[in-house]
Formats: structure tokens, C-alpha cells, sequence
């Protein structure tokens, strides 16, 4: 398998062989912050960042991909210009003096002007993960416990790609479980009301 990070094999010869192993291997490094910074912007494949350490990340499905691109086209075109909708390929930073975070949302929200960092956001106001089998509970408990870190995150959006089913927790209301599977439901923290239509547009189950 050719490599396909240049950056990372110079870093790690043995890189290639790992990238070929299954995706759900999570493939870690240990790497600096500029280091992963460099190498993300060099190479064609995806990684999070959990303390020093650096996971690859596995594809999405057809439908996980549709649902995030109907949810951030939505988003998109109903926000003010000062906030910014982001798919997939921009990170968010989570910093803490003993543990720094990058994980790559699939959709997310920044309403802060000064917030510009080139690669990263550290102030989203909503996170909308796509579940998938793989990394379902990674994004129920992992990334959840490390998004609430977020001081400016305000809900945090969990969307099922196997039926229509939203699962919501709102920092107003101490991040207790809200779960919709039709209809419409609020989302305050970019006042905007979504649809399961609108959603789920071209979703075949």
C-alpha cells in the first residue's frame, strides 16, 4: 500500500504498513502539537489528537455523509454571516494544560469573530456528530465528555444514520438527553428549527 502522508512516513517509516491495517485499528502516533498540525496539512488522511497521541480515522458510510451534508447545507444557508458552518475537515481544539484534544466533527458551528485559527476552531457553539457502528460509542461518551469542556458549546447533536432519530443535550439544561425521531426540534444555540425532512433528504434505509 502506498503511503500517503509523506510527512508522517518521514516521521515514522513504519507508518505505511500501520495505514494498511483496518481502519477500525485507530492507528496512534506520538507526535507534538505543531508536528500533528504539519502532517495533517501535508497528507490525504484524517487523524485525532488525544494527548500527544494520533488515531486515523475510518471513512463514512453513503448515508453518514448525506446526513452531514443536509444538516450543514441547512445550517448554511439560514445563519448570519458571522458564523461559520464546517463539514468534516476542520478540527476542533480541546486545550487543557494535561490534556490536549483535535477531533475532526462532522459538522460544527463557530459564531466567534475571533476565533480564525487557520486549521482549528476552539469555540463552537454546536457540534453535530453522524453515528456510525464504529464509532458510536466513541461519540456518545469520549468525544461528549471532552466537548463539554467547550465553554462556548452550547448543544451537542447526535444523528442516528441507520432510522431518524436525533439525540440533543443542551448545556442549559445540564446536558441532560433530549431525543426526537420526527417532526421538528429547536436548535437554540443557532436559533434555527430543523426538520427530520430536512435531514434525512435522500437517506435510504
Amino acid at each position: 500500500m502506498r503511503c500517503t502522508s509523506d510527512f508522517l512516513q518521514n516521521l515514522f517509516p513504519e507508518s505505511c504498513y500501520l495505514m494498511s491495517l483496518p481502519s477500525q485499528a485507530r492507528v496512534l502516533f506520538a507526535l507534538s502539537i505543531p508536528d500533528y498540525l504539519n502532517g495533517e496539512a501535508d497528507g490525504s488522511i484524517r487523524h485525532e489528537y488525544i494527548d500527544g497521541r494520533v488515531y486515523a480515522m475510518a471513512g463514512g458510510s453513503a448515508r453518514h455523509n448525506l446526513i452531514a451534508v443536509n444538516a450543514s447545507s441547512f445550517l448554511n444557508t439560514r445563519l448570519p454571516e458571522t458564523c461559520e458552518v464546517f463539514v468534516a475537515d476542520m478540527k476542533v481544539r480541546i486545550y487543557r494544560i494535561d490534556d490536549s484534544r483535535f477531533y475532526y466533527p462532522d459538522v460544527m458551528v463557530c459564531c466567534r469573530e475571533d476565533d480564525k485559527e487557520t486549521y482549528y476552531r476552539e469555540s463552537p457553539c454546536l457540534i453535530i456528530e453522524v453515528l456510525s457502528d464504529a464509532t458510536e460509542h466513541l461519540d456518545r461518551f469520549e468525544k461528549f465528555q471532552a466537548y463539554r469542556q467547550l465553554e462556548t458549546l452550547q448543544e451537542y447533536l447526535l444523528l442516528n444514520q441507520h432510522y431518524p432519530e436525533a439525540t440533543l443535550f443542551r448545556r442549559r439544561n445540564a446536558w441532560q438527553v433530549e431525543i426526537y425521531r420526527k417532526g421538528t426540534f429547536r436548535l437554540e444555540s443557532v436559533d434555527v428549527t430543523v426538520s427530520f425532512d430536512v435531514l434525512y433528504r435522500r437517506v435510504r434505509f
